[in-house]
């Protein structure tokens, strides 16, 4: 996903009906909105559906949060920079995440849409719990995908903040460099965006120390601009 310049203004044209196009667009408070009850609500159901005790709930939960993160490093790994040949292959690529490398600065396209959104979320729950069933603990679903879902809005809100604004505390800066580095200097390494864990585990982690910082570049990758906390630039 080589682009010759990185679009400081506006956003990829996806689809050509205007509708469709609307529904790829939207909101992190709507995503929120979306999914928090759904989170709620299943912690309720766990505990008092189905009776398991706060203890287990808060394990299997604090669990489902960690998978996530794995889970968005290789999605975004193998999923999200997919190397296509064919042409169809190709924009199905350039849909999912390529228009984000083009336009860095598209803010309404950092979460995914709800419509989509809501489809995957249903097939991967399935999946969980189907697999728990063969396993003999479906319960655990219920506190294992909520844990899951709140990853997935943690990532989501941690990549708004990346592209909005320079990192709140100098202990963010290695997250936020390594993201950065990943749009401008290399897609092939940096795919964390909620923690640099497994990037450094699957050693696709940038060497921080021998990078060399370019304001310039990471000025074009924010839509909103306000000072950091640290004397230090953020890139």
């Amino acid at each position: 996903m080589k682009f010759e310049k990185i679009h400081n203004k506006g956003q990829a044209k996806l689809f050509k009906n205007e509708y469709v196009e609307y529904l790829t667009k939207t909101h992190p408070l709507v995503v929120w909105g979306i999914y928090l009850p759904i989170i709620i609500f299943m912690v309720y159901y766990s505990s008092e559906v189905i009776n398991v005790e706060m203890g287990p709930i808060a394990i299997v939960f604090f669990s489902g949060i960690f998978f996530w993160t794995f889970f968005e490093y290789m999605l975004h790994r193998f999923g999200f920079h997919f190397i296509a040949e064919s042409e169809r292959a190709m924009k199905i690529v350039y849909i999912i995440h390529g228009n984000h490398h083009e336009y860095p600065r598209d803010k309404e396209r950092l979460f995914m849409p709800p419509v989509p959104s809501l489809i995957l979320s249903s097939v991967i729950f399935s999946t969980m719990y189907f697999i728990a069933k063969w396993f003999g603990v479906s319960e655990n679903v219920f506190a294992f995908f909520p844990g899951f879902m709140l990853g997935y809005l943690m990532y989501g809100t941690m990549h708004y903040a990346i592209h909005a604004w320079n990192p709140p505390y100098k202990w963010m800066k290695p997250l936020w460099r390594n993201h950065h580095l990943h749009h401008y200097k290399n897609e092939h390494r940096g795919f964390g965006v909620s923690t640099t864990l497994w990037d450094r585990v699957f050693g696709t982690m940038f060497d921080l120390k021998k990078e060399k910082e370019d304001k310039g570049r990471v000025k074009n990758l924010l839509f909103v601009s306000r000072p950091s906390k640290s004397k230090e630039p953020a890139t």
